[in-house]
């Protein structure tokens, strides 16, 4: 008898973990997962080796809007992913004029997230015409960051963003929401 007490021990314990780690993966897949500020383009509103708790569910029913800092994947399909504030909403035209300033449908925009004003207006500067489903996104660290502005980045497609960043949990002095 003791042996098949010892056996089930083994499979409950083995279907345990499995339930655990099965849980574990449709949270961190649908849920939200942890993610690592890398880099200085999104300063002063986050620095470089800030944890992260990224908001994967919001946007299955809802549209990200103005000033949300999302994550999605630079250069589709790769393992790299970068760390914008929304700036641009489908269906608007933004516009950077040579003074730094950022216009929404040849309104200027009032913020105050940028670290200092805009010195490249990149692609912006002719004005930059969103699709349905398109949003134009800079780093708050408008002169260190690769974002809308360029080329190799240009607008983000909905289906492409991962998520919302949600709350800094690391560094423990800085702990909670971000915006």
């Amino acid at each position: 008898m003791k042996f098949e007490t010892v056996l089930k021990e083994i499979a409950s314990t083995i279907v345990y973990l499995a339930v655990i780690f099965a849980l574990t993966f449709l949270f961190i897949t649908f849920v939200a997962q942890r993610t690592e500020v890398s880099g200085q383009s999104m300063e002063t509103t986050l620095q470089d080796g800030d944890s992260l708790i990224v908001d994967k569910v919001t946007y299955r029913f809802s549209d990200p809007l103005r000033f949300d800092i999302i994550i999605f994947p630079y250069q589709y399909g790769k393992n790299q992913y970068f760390i914008k504030r929304v700036i641009g909403l489908p269906g608007e035209t933004v516009k950077i004029d040579e003074s730094g300033n950022i216009y929404i449908n040849g309104t200027k925009l009032d913020e105050g997230y940028g670290a200092e004003v805009i010195q490249d207006p990149g692609r912006a500067i002719d004005g930059v015409t969103l699709g349905p489903d398109e949003y134009f996104v800079l780093g708050d660290n408008r002169n260190h960051s690769m974002d809308s502005r360029d080329i190799s980045v240009g607008n983000i497609h909905k289906d492409k963003i991962l998520g919302k960043a949600f709350i800094r949990i690391y560094p423990f002095s800085k702990f909670g929401g971000v915006d």
